[in-house]
């Protein structure tokens, strides 16, 4: 019979909800406080106190600074206060801590619906690259205006790469509004895709240009003749065809190009490329001066722009008097990415 009972009051006891723990408990401590007051405790039916006393002993710390006095209010704490008291406790402590590592569970399988905004999304998972791609990210956050956050969502079935360091979210596709919203599609700044299969990039591309158009959006093809019919529908996405051929082609007959490809495309260490947009109140600047003011003033070096208006196409070693306008994004190369920028010192130089 006390088996059976054990049994029945456990699976109960596990089962309750929240709001039923914490009714259990209110009813507990009245119980109490009325208990105690009829056996003549006095000392400890001050609210306060009796709170305070409630906590301390239902969780078996035992101060010692208040106690009962009378043998009747021994009694009643040694069989009632504590035994009912601590099971209360256990079971509060147990249920913080299952809901805890429940959501820590929930966010490292990408199950959790995250509150960013402003952040680059990484769509797709392609193991070492992703995760080389990751890390890149990461460097190049520590220096990005807003740090903004990083998530990584896939279709796989895997954990978090990376927990603490980036947002993580699994769907089972990349096209469905409520699940893609849990990586906040449609609040990126940035979204990266990067998928196995063409196809799928191509799918993605064209639903996160619907949901997100304001977002800048870079798209990865191994099939370079995919980029002109995603460009005819999506303008906006800067396409990115694989470019290794092009590299051994390139050392074939200039020696060291890789490297120096690799160098630029690379913030690990040495120079790299980088970018910034002339700010739209500005006035323009001609090509001369940036050349000049980047080298003289930051140590840099300028090495092209693009129109604010179509940023497909970059104007690389510009004449000396073609101007930049206000709104163009402006390359240049150097050891790190530069701060802010005093355009109204480069323009009198």
């Amino acid at each position: 019979m006390l088996i059976r009972v054990r049994r029945v009051l456990t699976r109960y006891f596990v089962n309750m909800r929240w709001y039923t723990i914490v009714v259990a408990m209110l009813i507990y401590a009245i119980i109490g406080w009325v208990l105690m007051a009829m056996v003549g405790e006095t000392g400890l039916l001050d609210p306060v106190d009796y709170v305070y006393w409630l906590m301390v002993t239902g969780s078996t710390v035992g101060y010692g600074d208040m106690s009962p006095q009378t043998p009747a209010g021994k009694t009643l704490v040694a069989f009632y206060m504590i035994p009912i008291g601590l099971s209360l406790f256990a079971l509060v402590i147990g249920r913080a801590a299952s809901w805890v590592s429940m959501q820590w569970q929930k966010g490292v399988k990408g199950l959790k619906t995250l509150n960013v905004s402003d952040h680059i999304l990484v769509i797709g998972w392609n193991e070492q690259r992703t995760l080389h791609l990751l890390n890149l990210l990461l460097k190049e956050k520590d220096a990005a205006p807003g740090k903004p956050d990083i998530v990584l969502c896939v279709r796989a079935d895997i954990e978090n790469p990376m927990p603490g360091d980036i947002g993580f979210v699994r769907v089972n596709t990349f096209s469905q509004d409520d699940e893609m919203d849990r990586a906040g599609v449609s609040t990126a700044r940035v979204i990266i895709l990067d998928n196995p299969e063409d196809d799928l990039t191509m799918t993605t591309a064209l639903y996160c240009s619907k949901r997100n158009p304001d977002a800048h959006k870079i798209a990865y093809f191994k099939d370079e003749n995919l980029v002109p019919l995603l460009q005819e529908h999506c303008p906006n996405v800067e396409c990115t065809p694989s470019v290794a051929v092009e590299m051994l082609a390139k050392s074939a007959f200039d020696p060291g190009s890789s490297l120096l490809h690799h160098d630029l495309l690379s913030v690990q260490e040495g120079q790299a490329q980088f970018s910034v947009v002339l700010p739209h109140d500005s006035q323009p600047i001609p090509a001369r001066q940036l050349f000049m003011g980047f080298k003289t003033v930051y140590d840099a070096t300028f090495i092209g722009f693009a129109n604010d208006n179509s940023k497909q196409h970059v104007n690389l070693n510009p004449a000396l008097d073609s101007d930049v306008q206000p709104g163009d994004s402006i390359f240049y190369i150097a050891p790190q990415r530069l701060g802010a920028i005093d355009w109204q010192q480069l323009r009198e130089l």
